[in-house]
């Protein structure tokens, strides 16, 4: 039992996943290997935590000072002159650019364009998702609910959808070429808000509404489509660039 747990663990010897740089491997061989970076980047911290262990029992001398600059004056001196120049520009501006104050409002007369703040217009954009409302012809061909309603519930659905995705993805990936699916479905998010944002302001873009609408929701797919192959293809280079930069930092004994 013991011995089987023992040749679970990671080798950090020089010999695990990936081979000293006198053995490079071959390019059949990097594309047969399966085992993901988190596991390479276990070892080779590993790795790095033995030696440095090693080098603290095997020396009575312990390096305690630390090289770095005093926070006074050094460091609060600084800070203080980059906040003074900021400061500076942002007065500069306000005084010799000063907002225009339009006229004051009517509360009689309803504005002819009605728009949120800019962070809010992926949601403005979902309550004007009337035309994907289906109309029942068991119900005489009227909606089941309100266009407003159904808005509320776009959003509720893609807010939803957003709160759940770190729940379904618990990888340890930290860049995007490390998990292709997940980033593309990040990239379709992302573009999603960008054409709903654009939609939602229909009225100020030079577009047909029609082929504005289409692209809202074909761009999306179309871009993660794009991206997922392309982090694919740089998937291999990326993680054997990176052993092999591993293995140079701290060679194999």
């Amino acid at each position: 039992m013991t011995d089987d747990n023992q040749s679970e663990e990671p080798r950090t010897d020089g010999t695990g996943i990936v081979p000293p740089d006198d053995e490079t491997p071959t390019w059949r061989e990097r594309k047969e290997r399966t085992t993901g970076l988190s596991r390479l980047t276990y070892e080779y911290f590993e790795r790095s935590r033995r030696e440095d262990q090693n080098l603290r029992q095997e020396s009575d001398y312990v390096e305690r000072d630390v090289l770095a600059f005093p926070t006074w004056p050094h460091e609060l001196v600084r800070n203080l002159a980059l906040t003074s120049f900021f400061v500076g520009m942002i007065i500069f501006l306000a005084a010799t650019l000063p907002p225009h104050l339009g006229d004051p409002a009517n509360p009689s007369v309803t504005p002819s364009i009605i728009l949120p703040d800019w962070y809010l217009y992926w949601s403005f954009g979902l309550l004007k998702l009337g035309p994907l409302n289906p109309e029942l012809a068991i119900l005489g061909g009227e909606k089941l609910l309100a266009d407003r309603t159904y808005g509320v519930l776009a959003n509720v659905v893609v807010v939803g959808f957003i709160a759940i995705v770190p729940f379904l993805n618990k990888g340890s990936a930290r860049r995007p070429v490390e998990q292709p699916f997940w980033a593309s479905v990040g990239v379709m998010g992302v573009v999603f808000a960008f054409t709903i944002s654009a939609y939602s302001a229909k009225n100020l873009i030079p577009l047909d509404p029609h082929l504005l609408f289409d692209l809202t929701f074909l761009l999306p797919p179309l871009m993660g489509a794009l991206a997922y192959p392309l982090l694919k293809s740089m998937r291999e280079g990326y993680m054997y660039d990176l052993n092999r930069r591993y293995y140079k930092l701290r060679p194999p004994k």
